[in-house]
């Protein structure tokens, strides 16, 4: 079950099976990449025939290494020629790799074993939110004017309004004449309290104030 479809040479029987099981997983590797998470058209239809070409480029090499070192040189400017995106993006996008590389080289069973075995852990770590920011966090963005000493400024807010504050970083702002506040903090309740925002708006002097949800976005 486990062993290659491929034996001298690469007939059209099992070409046609090897592609057809390429584009099957590749369709449920998009649907994997889509559970619960936002997403664009162009991934999903990339994801789900990316291990069919691939695969047709492996039957092409079939051990040329001359060909071989060419398709590793043009996949390795694929990521110069693209946006980065998300982790988990590209782990999808390596895993639908992956099951090119195997259909091409006729492991038609082990690409289907490998697939759903690693589509279970990603639907799991997914359906239970694992390593996902707590609700209560915030992104709080605060703008003062220059003549005001930010150091302890909001201590007694925080402490009425929040469970954990921390200032992570001040940058100036309009010539230096501005200072912005950027700090990490944890709310007591789901919803922002209007009274928070305005007491923090009676001290900086009604300048801009943002609280918003952090959304990290990361990279490799």
């Amino acid at each position: 079950m486990l062993n290659s479809i491929i034996q001298t040479e690469i007939t059209l029987p099992v070409f046609f099976i090897c592609t057809i099981a390429s584009l099957i997983l590749g369709t449920g590797t998009a649907f994997v990449s889509m559970f619960k998470t936002k997403h664009t058209q162009s991934l999903a239809i990339t994801l789900a025939v990316l291990p069919a070409v691939v695969q047709i480029i492996i039957m092409l090499v079939n051990g040329s290494v001359g060909a071989g070192i060419a398709v590793a040189g043009a996949f390795s400017l694929v990521r110069f020629r693209s946006v980065p995106g998300s982790a988990k993006e590209i782990s999808t996008i390596f895993l639908a790799m992956a099951i090119g590389l195997a259909t091409g080289m006729g492991y038609v069973g082990l690409a289907a074993v490998f697939f759903v075995l690693i589509a279970a852990v990603i639907l799991l770590l997914t359906a239970t939110n694992f390593g996902q920011q707590g609700s209560l966090e915030r992104r709080l963005k605060i703008t003062i004017p220059e003549n005001l000493d930010y150091d302890g400024l909001f201590d007694d807010l925080f402490e009425k309004y929040t469970k954990e504050h921390v200032l992570e970083m001040v940058k100036t702002s309009n010539m230096g004449t501005l200072y912005e506040l950027q700090y990490q903090i944890t709310l007591k309740d789901r919803q922002i309290p209007k009274d928070f925002l305005d007491e923090i708006r009676c001290r900086n002097g009604n300048l801009n104030i943002v609280c918003s949800k952090e959304i990290t976005r990361e990279t490799l």
